[in-house]
C-alpha cells in the first residue's frame, strides 16, 4: 500500500504569514498550525519573506502500521513544505527525560516511511526536534549530526523551537 505524505486529507491550506505557530495538544489529536494563539505554540515559524508554506500533519493523521502487525509506526508530528524545501517537525513538551533521542527516532522513521512510499524531491531538507520546555537551540554533537545526515540521505538536524523560512 502506497501512502501519499504530500497530498492527503490532513494537508492544511497554504499560508504566507510572517509568523506562525505549530501546535500539538499531546493527546492523540493531529498537530496543526495556528496564527492567533501564541500560548499554544510549541514551535514558531518565522517567514519574513512571506513565502507560501504548507503544514501537513503526519502523526495521528496518516496511520501506518509496522509490517505484519497492528503496531502503529512512530512518526513525527508533521512537515512544512515550501518552494524546494521540506522541514519535518517533531513537537514535544517535556522538561526532562530522553526527549531528544525520542524525537530523533521519530524523525528518522518518518523519513524512512516517506522514502518507502514516494520520492523526496526537495533540494533543502531539514528535521526539527522542537521542545517548548527547551526553546533555545540544543547542541547536537557533530558526530550525531553527521550520522543523521548520512542515514537520512541529506536531512540536516536541528533542535530548537524557532524554524526560519528562507
Amino acid at each position: 500500500m502506497s501512502l501519499n505524505f504530500f497530498d492527503n486529507e490532513c494537508k492544511e491550506r497554504s499560508r504566507n504569514n510572517n509568523i506562525l505557530g505549530l501546535c500539538d495538544t499531546q493527546n492523540g489529536v493531529k498537530a496543526y498550525s495556528d496564527d492567533s494563539n501564541p500560548d499554544d505554540w510549541i514551535a514558531i515559524v518565522k517567514n519574513d519573506n512571506s513565502k507560501d508554506v504548507v503544514f501537513t500533519p503526519i502523526d495521528n493523521c496518516l496511520i501506518i502500521y509496522e509490517k505484519d502487525t497492528k503496531n502503529k509506526e512512530s512518526t513525527c508530528d508533521g512537515m512544512l513544505t515550501f518552494s524546494d524545501s521540506i522541514f519535518l517537525v517533531e513537537l514535544k513538551v517535556k522538561r526532562t527525560g530522553g526527549w531528544l533521542p525520542e524525537a530523533i527516532a521519530q524523525l528518522k522513521n518518518t523519513i524512512k516511511l516517506i522514502k518507502e512510499n514516494q520520492n523526496i524531491g526537495f533540494k533543502y531538507k531539514k528535521a526539527f526536534a522542537c521542545n517548548r520546555k527547551h526553546p533555545s537551540f540544543t547542541t547536537i554533537d557533530n558526530e550525531l549530526s553527521k550520522r543523521f545526515f548520512e542515514e537520512t540521505d541529506g536531512f540536516r538536524l536541528d533542535a530548537q523551537t524557532e524554524i526560519i523560512i528562507k
